[in-house]
């Protein structure tokens, strides 16, 4: 961790890594839906939510897919990332070398902060092989000041007798604000072991109560004075050298209003009368989350074997934590983005609450196993999970989308053409995205070269033919003075001057140096290094391509660098 000098002649922390200045040049992807494998209640009611959006493709391609329309609008981000414990799943390759990890989730994170609306907050699961570094890591992007906590949520109810020193029974769920001033969480509903405790044994009208402490251990100069009970006693002042909450004067307006309680025989220390009726709706969370209120492993694989059965997920959390956590960030009709979906538990349990969800996720299970589940929750046939509690019956919908291919490719020449896969109106959506314009083709057709704007009087044309001084003349004409355009083109054979509402830009030249082309995949699976064979023994084949665990490995070479703790050159 580098310490860099502030503005202000302060020290400012900095987490520093091998490859951090190493940036994905990212192109910006358009959507493309796949009708078939999207899905809708076959009725509608008034508040039936049916734009919930699934987008199979690498989820940093995906944040940023997203980014055009959806900049700001998110009210919850939670992602389950991979936890870079050397272990390896089916569905994730988890064994990543930290400083990539923390590539990984550096760029996806700067990108959901975009996303996240100012009142909007995102909530990570991590556990502790990574958890510190993520911590420091999101107050870089975040702000320090914008941490709001690190609730323990203990997912195991059984110690583990296999464990080599300590048995792992939590872990941590980071909870960070876009803008910790504006963001408030929602209060948890009371529970009804906190309401039996208010009783009412002397039928108070006001209905039930229970007392609290008037003492205080802080020094008060108004709370010394001795008080007289209804049975005769004097009481020189609080137990144990306190001191009273509230002055004399106070203390016996609160006796005369009988708000305070002197036990039932009249002479106990006075305690004040806490009604439930004047109690706030809801209660305060709090950083612990035991698995009685929110669900553990075991039930979240339960739930997984009932949703999957021989093909269940092998890393899912339970529905419970996330009702919890899109309770206390979220209210109905908000928008919740989760871009690491795993079996889409997020969305599932987004979709019961009545909030608008979108889910990213990159390995084939989009298709086998968030697809089925979704398509459950809609019809109403997902009996599982939080169904009961939130009074599911099913209704909404979904749309499942693919990221579109990369907009230009290299022809047998190695020139970069546009892809043979875009047609007319991809193309158009693509140069909207990469010019920053929002894609909104016009609906009449005498303004044809309506296809986006950025403005109300600033638009953008998209054509692949080349364009001559008199067509360049016509659509000027078209424009009129009071707007202007930009438009794409092969060619074009004019004097750019003539035309002072117009700016002519060719493609793909205009945009080859912006972005890198043709990648689809920035996972980072990397695996760990191979363990060192026994002098001597070669191993067999198949053990060779192992790793010490047992599972195979992934794909790529480790470095086995470690992000450290100071910047570079230092001890």
């Amino acid at each position: 961790m580098g310490v860099m000098m502030g503005r202000n002649g302060g020290t400012r922390l900095e987490l520093t890594w091998i490859g951090k200045n190493d940036r994905p040049r990212l192109e910006p992807r358009i959507l493309i839906e796949d009708a078939k494998k999207s899905h809708h209640a076959a009725t509608k009611r008034d508040d039936d939510i049916f734009e919930n959006m699934l987008i199979q493709g690498d989820n940093l391609l995906a944040l940023k897919a997203l980014e055009a329309d959806y900049a700001g609008k998110v009210k919850c981000v939670f992602i389950d990332p991979p936890y870079n414990t050397g272990s390896a799943f089916e569905h994730y390759d988890d064994g990543l070398e930290h400083s990539l990890w923390l590539s990984l989730m550096r760029d996806r994170l700067e990108l959901i902060r975009r996303l996240l609306s100012d009142d909007g907050s995102l909530w990570i699961t991590i556990d502790d092989n990574e958890a510190h570094y993520l911590k420091v890591l999101c107050d870089e992007i975040f702000g320090r000041s914008n941490f709001i906590t690190s609730v323990i949520w203990r997912k195991n109810y059984s110690p583990k007798s296999t464990a080599r020193h300590f048995s792992e029974d939590h872990d941590y769920i980071l909870v960070i604000a876009k803008n910790a001033e504006k963001w408030i969480p929602n209060p948890m509903p009371r529970t009804e072991k906190q309401d039996a405790a208010y009783k009412n044994p002397d039928n108070d009208p006001r209905g039930r109560w229970k007392p609290g402490d008037l003492s205080a251990r802080n020094y008060y100069s108004k709370g010394l004075y001795p008080i007289k009970t209804p049975s005769g006693r004097t009481i020189p002042g609080p137990p144990n050298k306190n001191y009273w909450r509230v002055d004399e004067k106070k203390f016996w307006e609160l006796d005369k209003d009988k708000r305070i309680w002197w036990g039932r025989d009249g002479g106990a220390i006075p305690q004040i009368k806490r009604f439930l009726a004047e109690v706030k709706e809801g209660v305060t969370p709090q950083t612990f989350w035991p698995h009685d209120d929110v669900g553990h492993t075991q039930e979240a694989k339960q739930e997984s074997i009932e949703l999957f059965a021989d093909k269940a997920f092998a890393t899912p959390k339970p529905e419970r934590l996330l009702h919890r956590i899109l309770s206390l960030a979220t209210k109905p009709n908000d928008l919740v983005l989760d871009s690491f979906a795993g079996s889409g538990t997020t969305g599932a349990v987004a979709h019961k609450m009545g909030r608008r969800w979108i889910m990213a996720e990159l390995g084939e299970h989009a298709v086998t196993h968030i697809v089925p589940r979704l398509k459950k929750v809609v019809d109403g046939k997902d009996e599982g999970g939080v169904t009961g509690a939130t009074g599911w019956q099913g209704g909404g919908g979904f749309r499942f989308y693919h990221l579109a291919p990369s907009l230009l490719e290299k022809d047998k020449w190695g020139n970069w053409v546009i892809a043979k896969t875009y047609n007319a109106a991809m193309l158009a959506e693509a140069m909207c995205c990469h010019m920053g314009f929002t894609y909104q083709p016009s609906q009449d057709v005498t303004e044809y070269w309506r296809h986006g704007h950025s403005s109300e009087r600033d638009f953008i044309f998209v054509t692949t033919t080349s364009l001559t001084h008199d067509q360049l003349k016509a659509i000027s004409h078209d424009v009129g003075p009071d707007r202007t355009l930009l438009i794409c083109c092969k060619a074009f054979n004019a004097r750019l001057d003539d035309f002072e509402n117009l700016t002519v830009k060719k493609i793909p030249h205009s945009i080859l140096n912006r972005c890198e082309w043709g990648r689809d995949d920035y996972s980072l699976e990397i695996a760990e290094l191979p363990a060192r064979e026994p002098d001597g023994v070669a191993g067999d084949k198949e053990s060779r391509g192992r790793a010490p665990n047992g599972h195979k490995r992934g794909r790529g070479k480790s470095t086995d660098i470690q992000p450290t703790l100071f910047g570079e050159g230092e001890a």
